[in-house]
């Protein structure tokens, strides 16, 4: 389930940013990719948590709770 997750978000980010850079509204487009690359790196940690591997997941957890919190305000 996470890697379908992983995967999903990781098709969005890329599909955003390339809708981004062909248009050229990049910063309309902004939040949204970082939304959804928070959304991603959330994925991955907790991924990174079923692997035994502690360290890692709580730094992804740490980058996509910054992430998520800068896109917000970005909505704002």
């Amino acid at each position: 389930m996470l890697k379908l997750l992983r995967s999903l978000f990781a098709l969005i980010v890329i599909a955003l940013a390339a809708i981004s850079l062909i248009t050229g509204r990049s910063m309309e487009m902004m939040a949204y990719t970082q939304f959804f690359l928070g959304a991603l790196l959330l994925a991955m940690g907790f991924s990174e948590l079923q692997e035994k591997r502690k360290g890692m997941a709580w730094f992804l957890f740490l980058v996509s709770g910054l992430t998520l919190i800068q896109s917000i305000f970005a909505f704002i």
